[in-house]
């Protein structure tokens, strides 16, 4: 089913991520009426920086491809353990947090 419908997946994960939230700001004693568009405009702040995110790395790539066109092996390998290293810091953090 994942294979067949990916949307299916980002929807549930979406909107579990989306009561969780809706729940802290019921928590934190925001106004019952107000936690839809308080979820409307912080999904939209998360959607817009992810463009810019995106943006920015696209940009970066565009203008780096034209100062060299021979990166070495490692340019690329680099980065991806990098990424690799911050996320499983991020898990044992969280997963420390959790359970300690």
């Amino acid at each position: 089913m994942t294979r067949r419908w990916p949307w299916i997946v980002a929807f549930v994960f979406g909107l579990l991520h989306g009561l969780g939230f809706a729940g802290a700001l019921n928590e934190i004693g925001l106004p019952q009426r107000s936690i839809p568009l308080a979820l409307l405009l912080f999904n939209i702040g998360v959607e817009l920086g992810q463009l810019l995110f995106i943006a920015a790395v696209a940009l970066a790539v565009r203008l780096l491809s034209r100062v060299r066109s021979g990166w070495p092996s490692w340019s690329t390998t680099v980065p991806a353990y990098g990424i690799g290293t911050i996320a499983v810091f991020w898990v044992i953090e969280r997963t420390v947090g959790f359970w300690g």
